[in-house]
């Protein structure tokens, strides 16, 4: 099936690189370097120059024992911020991280293209707004988790199973409600409501999930898993964000949520001219 956000069409040979740019004060990657406008703004900018086709606006950071935010914070943080994002690069789709249906609203309303619900529709009033302003809507696995709890003693008979039959679910309610369905995207969520061996499980089945046909994101970006995998601290972990941004390229996902947009676009170039006959920039020996 095809992909469609906001009025732009993406053809199956294409890779989007979606830039994370978070409003918040304790960001795990970041530790709040962009939480100002001004910082966030620029990080905006820097990202588009690097190759972004997504800018991915977050407003609360999803770690358990982080800052309390409450919907009106939330709403400050990326509602007027996406507003400005869309009128700077119009050509650049615009997502909001937001499980809160009164923050869809409030951003859809600002010309947000996309929700990124990345807690798996916790709140099942965000697929309708995103229904009622034909915005696109992003179904993540968390495996039953609530909302900001980090994973603890998660047991899955099967991992794979449980992503396809939660996010096949939230995909086909989505349309039910009325999202376009060129407009949904289906997320195994890797790190939420799954620990290191779960997510390195569903990177390796990944054509399970892409096979279903639905555009699959993945935001494997400098995470735990990684960290763990390689024994090696958060600063250290572009490496193994770019391996496996590459293996979940080749196993056919479509969007790749990023903290470093110029090495990822390089990356996921370069997968697309080996894959794709005649994808190549150049070709000129």
């Amino acid at each position: 099936m095809g992909l469609r956000l906001g009025g732009r069409h993406y053809g199956d040979e294409e890779f989007l690189v979606m830039a994370v740019v978070n409003r918040t004060r304790d960001s795990f990657f970041d530790q709040g370097a962009t939480f100002s406008e001004e910082a966030a703004l620029a990080a905006v900018d820097q990202a588009v120059a690097d190759g972004a086709d997504i800018i991915d606006i977050g407003g609360i950071s999803a770690g358990e024992l982080k800052e309390y935010v409450g919907v009106e914070e939330e709403i400050a943080r990326v509602a007027a911020f996406a507003r400005e994002v869309k009128r700077r690069h119009p050509g650049t789709a615009v997502s909001v991280d937001t499980w809160r249906h009164e923050v869809a609203e409030a951003v859809c309303s600002a010309g947000a293209d996309l929700i990124n619900d990345s807690w798996g529709g916790a709140d099942p009033l965000t697929a309708v707004v995103a229904a009622e302003w034909g915005a696109g809507l992003l179904c993540a696995h968390v495996g039953g988790q609530a909302v900001r709890t980090d994973p603890k003693r998660v047991v899955y008979d099967d991992v794979m199973a449980d992503v396809l039959d939660r996010t096949l679910a939230l995909a086909e309610r989505a349309v039910a409600l009325g999202v376009p369905r060129e407009c949904v995207i289906i997320d195994p969520a890797h790190d939420f409501g799954k620990v290191t061996v779960h997510s390195l499980e569903v990177t390796r089945r990944l054509r399970e999930m892409t096979g279903t046909g639905w555009p699959v994101l993945v935001a494997v970006s400098n995470k735990d898993f990684i960290g763990e995998t390689l024994d090696l601290p958060v600063e250290r972990r572009l490496a193994g964000t770019l391996a496996t941004l590459a293996v979940c390229a080749w196993e056919g996902a479509r969007i790749f949520r990023v903290h470093q947009v110029a090495e990822a676009r390089a990356v996921l170039d370069e997968v697309r001219a080996l894959k794709f006959p005649g994808a190549a920039a150049r070709s000129d020996r």
